[in-house]
C-alpha cells in the first residue's frame, strides 16, 4: 500500500518556521535550526505546508507504507539528536499515544540512550492545538432525566474530520468506526446516544471535500492496520451523500482484510429511513 508523506531537504531549509503553523497535525517542528518531521504517524500527506516554504525545501513523496512501527520510526528519529528525540516523545504524550510513547521509551532503554521528558526541558513549538489528537474516557453513567436540557457526550476522540485524523491513532485500533456525513449530527437529535456511543468516528462530506483519494487510503489503513471490526456509514437522504457509502465499499474492496459495512440513511427531518448491512 502506498501513501503520500512530506520530505524535507535539510540543505535548503533555513529554519524560518513558516511551514510549522500550516501543519494542522503538529508533525512539523523547528529543531536545531531545521524543520523536522517528528512523527510520520501524524503526517497526512496533504501538503498544506508546501506553499509556505520560501526555499522550496518541502516536497511530497509517495512510498510504500508499512504498518506503523514505533521502533522503525525511532531508528529515524534518533538520527536527529537529543532535541528531536525529546520532541517526538513529547508529541506522542501530548497526543495521548501512550502505547507508542512507552514503546519509544523501551527502544531508548534497549539502545542505552538516556533521554526522558522528565530529564529535558520542554521543547516548545508552534502548531494548531485544535487538531492535536486526544482520547477521552467517558463514564458509563447515563442521563436518565429525559426532561433535562443536558445530554451525555459519547465523543471519545479528537480530531474527527477525516482529513485531520491519523488512521494509526490508538482509538481506531479494533474499533467500530462511525463514518458519518457532516450534516447528520445536526439533523438527528439523538446522534450521540443512538449512533456514536462506543464507536470511533470520522466525518466527511463526499460532495464538498477535496482529495478523496486521501480518504480512501486512510480507510484502507484503518481496515488493514488498525483492524477495524465494522464500518457504520451514516448519511443523509440527499443523493450526494451516497458517495460516502461508495467510498467505504471501495476501501473494503481494496483492503487486504474484509469488514462488514452497515448503511444508515437519515431524512432531513431527522428520522431513520433505511438501516441495512451491505
Amino acid at each position: 500500500m502506498k501513501r503520500k508523506i512530506i520530505k524535507i531537504d535539510e540543505e535548503k531549509c533555513n529554519g524560518c518556521g513558516l511551514c510549522v503553523p500550516n501543519c494542522a497535525e503538529g508533525a512539523l517542528q523547528i529543531i536545531d535550526g531545521k524543520a523536522r518531521l517528528i512523527s510520520d504517524l501524524f503526517c497526512d500527506g496533504l501538503g498544506a505546508c508546501l506553499g509556505h516554504c520560501p526555499e522550496g525545501a518541502i516536497s511530497i513523496e509517495e512510498r510504500e507504507a508499512e504498518p506503523y512501527d514505533e521502533n522503525k520510526v525511532m531508528d529515524y528519529i534518533v538520527k536527529g539528536g537529543e532535541n528531536v528525540i525529546v520532541a517526538h516523545l513529547q508529541h506522542l504524550k501530548e497526543h495521548n499515544e501512550i502505547e507508542y510513547y512507552n514503546q519509544a521509551l523501551e527502544y531508548l532503554k534497549e539502545k542505552g540512550i538516556d533521554i526522558t521528558l522528565e530529564k529535558k526541558k520542554k521543547v516548545t513549538f508552534s502548531s494548531c492545538r485544535g487538531s492535536q489528537i486526544r482520547h477521552f474516557i467517558h463514564s458509563n453513567t447515563e442521563v436518565t432525566d429525559e426532561n433535562s436540557a443536558k445530554r451525555k457526550s459519547h465523543l471519545a476522540q479528537w480530531p474527527i474530520q477525516l482529513h485531520l485524523v491519523s488512521p494509526a491513532a490508538s482509538y481506531y485500533q479494533n474499533s467500530d468506526l462511525l463514518l458519518t456525513a457532516d450534516c447528520v449530527g445536526f439533523a438527528y437529535p439523538d446522534f450521540h446516544k443512538d449512533f456514536l456511543k462506543g464507536k470511533s468516528i470520522a466525518i466527511a462530506c463526499p460532495k464538498l471535500d477535496s482529495n478523496m483519494d486521501i480518504y480512501l487510503e486512510k480507510l484502507k489503513i484503518m481496515i488493514d492496520e488498525a483492524k477495524l471490526n465494522t464500518i457504520n456509514v451514516l448519511i443523509m437522504e440527499v443523493p450526494c451523500c451516497r458517495g460516502l457509502v461508495q467510498l467505504a465499499q471501495l476501501a473494503v474492496q481494496n483492503a487486504k482484510r474484509t469488514v462488514p459495512i452497515k448503511y444508515i440513511k437519515i431524512s432531513v427531518d431527522g428520522k431513520v429511513m433505511e438501516e441495512n448491512w451491505i
